[in-house]
């Protein structure tokens, strides 16, 4: 499940055999079917407001798992805003719903929401003091922001303010779905300063301590800081704010794949864009011990990165003579030296050895694998295939 649909699991059911799988009645070919979207286009265009309310329950319920019934629908769009603009909450609940479905996993739907006038009643729903309206909203532009076309014109309509708003007052499933627009809005370059104006970092780290570091919400919201810490008033922010330094180390040290990826590039960037302010923060958190684990267990981009800081981090960034080998051993160990505390230091110690021990075996059993692979007598040299083998 991609990211524009996997936060919306609370409006959306997963549906574990494909996209485009549809009721049985719901063949292209199938008369009933297209019954079905007659009449249900007839209750969305009738007078009575409850018959267009059932009629966008009844979009929302066909389009939940179909992409089939997504562009049978797709000139439902127009309909649906106006039951944003005009309608009751429960009809813009029933119509924001609908139009969430339309948009998943259907870039055409996406761009015609957006052109139909439906960013407005969104954000106007973004500070509603219905909840329900504002996790529907909050939700609704995490998807309708997956499209490039999208992104710009979203951030323009005002709506960063308002999710980060969320943020900071907003109920959990709305901080969540907020968490995850503005990632998708941040991969516009120009949005980055945008959401920065808005003061982001202090809610983001307090939404990163509450949450599991494992989780979604603890990737995106470390993912969010190493794009705001790229800004030197990202970088100052972090810093001051009480623990911020911290809540991204711990990160570090026990996060997702990802997250811990997200998070070594933060304090990269830090320490690379003033090694002389951020080297102490940094080191004060006690980051070392992750640093190693990343070094052998990390992602390939988390063992590039977290070598990197590590050079950083010792008391000089450079080789000091062509006799001291530039070594992680010898980096890891003038660190160790400058650290304060017996504890922090035999605990980055400790890691030091385990990870040149993990080091040795990952060594050995990828020698063994290729012995197994590549070695037996009666097979002839250029037997050893490079490509990936189907599955």
């Amino acid at each position: 499940m991609g990211m524009e649909d996997s936060s919306q699991c609370h409006l959306i059911a997963a549906n574990p055999g494909g996209d485009d799988q549809s009721p049985p009645c719901a063949s292209s070919s199938s008369p009933s079917s297209s019954s079905t979207v007659n009449q249900t286009f007839v209750l969305l265009q009738s007078g009575d407001p409850n018959l267009r309310v059932q009629a966008a329950k009844d979009i929302r319920r066909l389009t939940k798992t179909s992409q089939r019934y997504r562009r049978h629908f797709s000139d439902a769009v127009g309909p649906l805003v106006d039951m944003l603009c005009f309608g009751s909450d429960e009809a813009s609940e029933a119509a924001l719903a609908a139009l969430l479905n339309l948009a998943v996993k259907d870039e055409t739907n996406k761009v015609n929401i957006i052109h139909a006038g439906a960013l407005k009643p969104i954000i106007g729903f973004l500070q509603s003091d219905n909840v329900t309206l504002q996790e529907h909203a909050a939700a609704a532009l995490i998807t309708l922001s997956a499209s490039p076309a999208n992104k710009p014109i979203i951030s323009a309509s005002g709506a960063i303010p308002h999710l980060v708003n969320i943020l900071k007052r907003g109920g959990s499933q709305a901080k969540f779905d907020a968490v995850m627009a503005l990632y998708n809005l941040s991969t516009h370059p120009e949005n980055i300063t945008l959401i920065l104006q808005t003061e982001p970092i202090p809610p983001l780290i307090t939404l990163l301590k509450s949450c599991k570091r494992s989780s979604k919400t603890s990737e995106k919201c470390t993912a969010l800081i190493e794009s705001l810490v790229a800004f030197d008033e990202g970088r100052t922010v972090l810093t001051s704010e009480e623990g911020g330094i911290l809540a991204v180390v711990e990160i570090l040290e026990g996060g997702s794949h990802q997250s811990r990826e997200h998070a070594v590039g933060a304090l990269l960037t830090m320490c690379q864009s003033d090694r002389s302010k951020y080297r102490e923060p940094i080191l004060r958190e006690g980051v070392i011990p992750g640093l190693l684990e990343l070094t052998v267990q990390g992602t390939a981009k988390s063992q590039s990165k977290a070598r990197m800081l590590l050079r950083l981090l010792r008391e000089s960034p450079y080789p000091r003579s062509e006799l001291q080998a530039d070594t992680l051993e010898n980096i890891v160990c003038n660190i160790i030296s400058q650290i304060d505390g017996e504890d922090q230091t035999g605990k980055a110690k400790q890691m030091l050895s385990e990870m040149v021990q993990v080091s040795m075996e990952q060594s050995l059993r990828h020698l063994q694998q290729r012995a197994l692979v590549c070695t037996p007598a009666d097979l002839p040299i250029n037997s050893c295939s490079s490509e990936v083998p189907s599955k």
